[in-house]
């Protein structure tokens, strides 16, 4: 048995075009398409209800699951297309415009630059750090303070936070006060700051607390699983702050 019960939504095709003018439908037309709505939906319910009465006839023993089972679901069905063909009469509403998928363009009147006072920089002590202050200090300029954030993932640090100042941890201050030295030797403005146990809660912690602008940091360029292992903390990241992140991925070398 072939029903026809997605004709019935066409209806409101006839109902619905209020203001488009010469292009709405005339009122003959609307009349011949309810015409045939309704013969459509008589004769769906016919076959409904024959080929309810025929199962019963063939399988004697399965009439109370009919009742139970199928007379309740056809019933409901009954119920959802009178919903669908009465609402947009009970509940008539303008027709909303149609937006475009991604918005519009809204009107720019102003492009002045935005300076960055206090710009932070993470590092890691890879290959990716020199990127990463040279990016970073064309955001600012001399004009900025740098803060170079480094954090110590060692359990001590995770336990003791602060407290801890095993090899691992004094080995990355002093190579974090290096770089220190040496943009300041280059003129710029600059401080140390190390962080200790999760990397992402560490540098959202430092950059909320010492009003930092501007972030920059320095992505591992791992691929596939090592990218969603390692790249977390950058992702993590931007979702802890309310201030811009720029991403420098490492620079590939030439074969």
């Amino acid at each position: 048995m072939q029903l026809g019960f997605a004709v019935i939504p066409l209806i409101h095709f006839t109902s619905n075009r209020k203001r488009m003018g010469k292009f709405a439908i005339s009122l003959k037309v609307k009349i011949l398409a309810w015409l045939s709505a309704a013969l459509i939906v008589a004769l769906n319910g016919k076959l409904v209800i024959e080929q309810l009465g025929d199962w019963a006839k063939q399988f004697p023993s399965a009439v109370i699951w009919i009742n139970i089972l199928v007379v309740p679901i056809t019933i409901a069905i009954a119920l959802l297309l009178i919903y669908v063909f009465l609402r947009p009469l009970l509940f008539k509403h303008y027709d909303t415009p149609a937006t475009v998928p991604h918005g519009l363009a809204t009107t720019i009147e102003d492009l002045e630059p935005i300076i960055y006072k206090n710009i932070a920089i993470t590092i890691d002590f890879s290959k990716n750090d020199t990127d990463t202050i040279r990016n970073a200090i064309m955001q600012g300029g001399k004009n900025a303070t740098y803060t170079l954030i480094h954090v110590v993932e060692t359990a001590g640090a995770r336990y003791y936070g602060t407290e801890v100042m095993d090899h691992e941890t004094q080995s990355d201050a002093d190579n974090l006060n290096t770089y220190v030295k040496t943009l300041k030797g280059l003129g710029y403005k600059a401080h140390a700051h190390i962080g200790f146990g999760s990397a992402a809660s560490s540098i959202a912690k430092i950059v909320n607390d010492g009003k930092i602008d501007f972030i920059v940091m320095g992505s591992h360029g791992h691929k596939a699983l090592k990218d969603l292992i390692f790249g977390t903390t950058v992702n993590s990241v931007r979702h802890m702050v309310n201030v811009p992140v720029l991403v420098v991925k490492p620079q590939l070398q030439p074969k």
